[in-house]
């Protein structure tokens, strides 16, 4: 079995229901803003479309094989036409789905999206699957790993462990909600392994439990937890990367390729999932930095996160038209 690229996540089905009659609060700081609706009150939305087979995980494996490697899930789903329905849209997707288990009493992942303007809240419910990672899987090139259910710390245990016996596999690591709030002693050892670690400025502050606002600051502490290359997204001003694996600890720095957005869920998974899979494909930590910006422009000109997921053609041409200020720029 040829696995290049091993998602490990959790799998859902998404409503995205489109609202125009609401408002955004912020503070003075036009952060920690707020999404109001009228309450006790009948809010009519737009559209409403059901978003099968998505996930941190799911759009990871599906992007890497949209850029031509040999990309597998491993998930767990209910027994039920919401699990099935994930199945079907992988298969079509060309993620192979050989290491998805299906629970006969639990249900299938359902999230809620509400979407106001070009910006998205999730309304998010984990099953507790009875996770359990098999000791005998066949050595992957790459494991990407990302948002698991809150019952997942024994879980990731027997992933580092499986990664301590195969020093060989690479690990990605994009941490979703749950595997924050676990916090880096209990994943002390993900931590240790990964070779590279994705996260956007907020999480990083949240996860080193610091105000600190300079990005190299931010890098070389996420670095000091073990990952050997750290990327932080900064939203529209684009994106940094720190290679601990160079002699001098090299930093790079992109901005985003230009664009207008419709809807930006799922940027930071095609961000995060490009990279590693222009890794994966033998680029340099400074080509696919170049790479992961434009299917993250990709996918937010369309509603959802799999829509605008690009093949390694349809990239490589943007990447040749590419505006002149849609450069890198080496920080140290």
């Amino acid at each position: 079995m040829n696995i290049d690229f091993l998602a490990i996540g959790d799998v859902v089905t998404e409503p995205f229901i489109r609202i125009k009659d609401a408002a955004v609060h912020c503070k003075l700081n036009k952060e920690d803003c707020e999404l109001c609706l009228r309450f006790g009150d009948k809010v009519p939305y737009e559209s409403a479309e059901i978003m099968r087979a998505v996930g941190n995980s799911a759009n990871a494996a599906v992007a890497a094989a949209r850029l031509g490697l040999n990309s597998y899930l491993m998930s767990y789903i209910g027994d039920d036409e919401v699990g099935r329905g994930n199945l079907e849209e992988l298969a079509k997707n060309k993620v192979h789905t050989d290491f998805i288990t299906a629970v006969s009493d639990l249900p299938s992942n359902y999230h809620y999206v509400l979407w106001y303007d070009v910006e998205r809240t999730i309304l998010i419910k984990h099953t507790e699957f009875p996770y359990s990672f098999p000791i005998n899987l066949p050595e992957p090139k790459w494991i990407y790993l990302s948002s698991l259910a809150a019952n997942s710390e024994d879980y990731h245990r027997q992933i580092a462990e499986y990664l301590r016996a195969h020093p060989s596999v690479k690990l990605a690591f994009q941490p979703g909600t749950f595997q924050m709030k676990l916090g880096t002693e209990k994943l002390k050892d993900i931590y240790r392994r990964t070779d590279v670690f994705f996260c956007n400025t907020d999480e990083a502050r949240r996860i080193l439990k610091t105000e600190e606002k300079d990005f190299v600051k931010l890098m070389r502490g996420l670095a000091a937890l073990g990952p050997k290359i750290v990327c932080i997204t900064d939203s529209i001003n684009g994106a940094y990367a720190y290679d601990d694996n160079s002699p001098d600890g090299e930093i790079w720095f992109i901005p985003a390729y230009p664009h207008e957005p419709f809807e930006r869920t799922g940027a930071g998974d095609a961000f995060s999932s490009t990279f590693t899979s222009a890794l994966a494909l033998g680029k340099t930590v400074s080509e696919a930095l170049t790479w992961g910006p434009i299917n993250a422009m990709s996918v937010v000109l369309q509603a959802g996160a799999q829509k605008g997921l690009l093949s390694r053609v349809k990239l490589e041409e943007y990447l040749v038209k590419a505006p002149t200020d849609y450069k890198l720029k080496k920080i140290n």
